[in-house]
């Protein structure tokens, strides 16, 4: 069997699974539980169809090969007024320190309740719902407001050679670590164990930029940073040469090195994985698969983890059988390894649009109830203040997963005009990643189309 049937088989087998399982939120505890509802369309009428979209969008990129034409989309852009002065960037690193403070004092001495615990509300819908999705949509802010950045700033440093073999795996590492913990613990929900579990996070960040340097731990081993910096590459602001400046959406993902060896593709499909994990374990498909294996006796949190590791070597193990197949169709010499390289970075556009369907809506729902404890941190009101969404709103995150792709298919257009010297070839390297988008696209609408149940078993 060819590589090419081998990843049509896989592709075609893992969507038929997600069509069989039925008719078509922030994990966040319970923050937010009962966020998602069910569609009233047939479930494998709207995965077509999303899958459909992904397909045609990349048949109408395929006839653009003007290569000037290309190379001045990627290339537009305007500069920004830059003022130079220090000031903003003291704020910045001001009120990232504030804010620490506020969630570890509050995490200890701030009340109970979940919804009015300001450290709770503050890291799950201000930092990791609402300032991750202001990375995508705006730029990356977290370079400055990084509180454990600025500490290390003022700590000395060994400056100890960091392992050139370790690369990104200790990121990869942690990133998944992170997102087991938030799901198994209840981190959302205790507001003590939170504080604990930052403390414990930054002690041994700070630990690690004393022993390698500041620079080098933030841009090798930390995943928070990592995840930040990749995000904002999607956003339509960035840093150039000659300070900010304003670009097309996405359109920096095209840059070459962007992702630079296997650590760092992997580092990318577990992000893209890790988002897509955290709302497929509050499906109730997931709950009626993993029902009778628990009820044999298997341990559910083990389940959980390994459901985990599964699930990042599915997603990767895809994405490599789709470069080893662009080899083929591509008829090309060039490295499997400078492929993967080049073609990871568009997948970044699909995680942020999942990650905006996946947390718009818990971020708008309990925006007022953060307000509220910011304006007053250590009181306990009985009535809390939830913005209820409208029922159209879950369109909006339907259409966020969808853009995120388009996106994706126009970088991967761009990055395969700039590798192959044959319009041919650029065009055929693509079939194989465009099969591994389409089974995303439709892992990911299923996701979000599905109702929120409770995280079973825990």
């Amino acid at each position: 069997m060819t590589a090419h049937r081998r990843l049509a088989g896989v592709v075609s087998g893992a969507a038929a699974l997600l069509l069989v399982v039925g008719t078509a939120s922030a994990h966040g505890g319970s923050l937010a539980a009962g966020a998602r509802e069910s569609l009233t369309i047939p479930t494998w009428l709207f995965l077509t169809t999303g899958g459909a979209a992904v397909g045609a969008s990349f048949l109408l990129a395929s006839f653009v090969t003007d290569r000037a034409f290309v190379e001045r989309v990627h290339a537009w852009g305007r500069p920004l007024v830059d003022s130079g002065t220090r000031i903003p960037r003291l704020l910045g690193r001001t009120v990232g320190l504030v804010a620490f403070a506020a969630v570890v004092v509050v995490g200890f001495v701030g009340p109970t309740t979940p919804r009015t615990n300001l450290a709770i509300l503050l890291v799950w819908v201000g930092w990791w719902a609402g300032l991750a999705m202001t990375t995508y949509l705006l730029g990356n802010s977290w370079r400055v407001l990084n509180p454990l950045s600025t500490i290390a700033m003022a700590l000395p440093s060994l400056d100890r050679p960091y392992p050139e073999r370790l690369g990104a795996w200790p990121s990869v590492v942690g990133l998944l670590a992170l997102v087991w913990l938030e799901v198994v613990s209840p981190l959302a929900d205790d507001s003590r164990l939170l504080a604990t579990t930052i403390l414990g996070y930054s002690a041994l960040t700070l630990v690690g930029a004393v022993v390698f340097g500041r620079e080098t731990w933030f841009a090798e081993a930390d995943p928070v940073e990592r995840v930040f910096r990749y995000y904002g590459r999607v956003a339509p602001v960035g840093h150039g040469d000659e300070g900010l400046r304003l670009r097309l959406p996405g359109m920096d993902l095209s840059t070459p090195r962007l992702v630079d060896g296997a650590d760092e593709v992997a580092f990318v499909v577990a992000l893209l994985w890790v988002t897509t994990y955290d709302g497929l374990v509050t499906t109730p498909a997931w709950r009626d698969l993993t029902t009778p294996i628990v009820a044999a006796g298997f341990p559910p949190h083990l389940l959980y983890p390994l459901a985990l590791l599964a699930g990042f070597g599915l997603f990767l193990g895809v994405y490599r059988l789709a470069v080893r197949t662009s080899t083929r169709t591509a008829e090309t010499y060039l490295a499997p390894q400078l492929l993967a390289e080049r073609f990871a970075p568009p997948l970044l556009a699909i995680a942020a649009g999942y990650h905006l369907a996946h947390y718009l809506g818990y971020f708008l729902a309990l925006a007022p109830a953060l307000g509220t404890a910011i304006a007053a941190p250590l009181a306990d009101p009985a009535v809390v203040p939830i913005y209820e969404l409208p029922g159209w709103f879950g369109g909006v995150a339907l259409a966020s997963v969808i853009v995120g792709h388009l996106v994706a298919i126009w970088v991967a257009h761009a990055a395969a005009f700039d590798l192959f010297p044959s319009r041919l070839q650029a065009i055929r390297s693509q079939y194989s990643f465009v099969a591994v988008m389409v089974f995303y696209t439709m892992t990911s609408l299923w996701v979000v189309s599905r109702p929120e149940v409770p995280l079973p078993h825990l």
